[in-house]
């Protein structure tokens, strides 16, 4: 490989970093909802999974159905999750045009 084309490689690597790291800061700053129970269980997370609100509806409160009432926190939790997952690897794909590089992953 010649010089040029050795320098030309480590300017698009370079350039593929600074990519990769205005992608991850736009991933942890976005926010994303689950819901579960009909909208009755709402979760708010960010990019990097971190709960940032959570909203209950009140008809959803029965201290006889504690358990009911758990499991639907614990689903909109997991769908908030799940979108994070999906728009992170929207997001890496794009950056890679599709393709699937080994070992390049976000932190997180």
């Amino acid at each position: 490989m010649s010089k040029a084309g050795l320098g030309g490689m480590l300017k698009q690597m370079q350039q593929m970093q600074s990519k990769m790291a205005e992608m991850q800061a736009e991933i942890e700053a976005m926010e994303v909802e689950g819901t579960s129970g009909g909208g009755m269980v709402k979760v708010v997370t960010n990019g990097k999974h971190e709960i940032k609100s959570i909203t209950i509806d009140p008809e959803v409160v029965n201290s006889e159905d504690i358990e009911m009432l758990q499991d639907l926190i614990i689903a909109a939790i997991n769908q908030a999750s799940q979108r994070v997952n999906e728009n992170q690897a929207e997001k890496m794909s794009a950056l890679t045009g599709g393709l699937s590089i080994p070992g390049l992953n976000l932190p997180f």
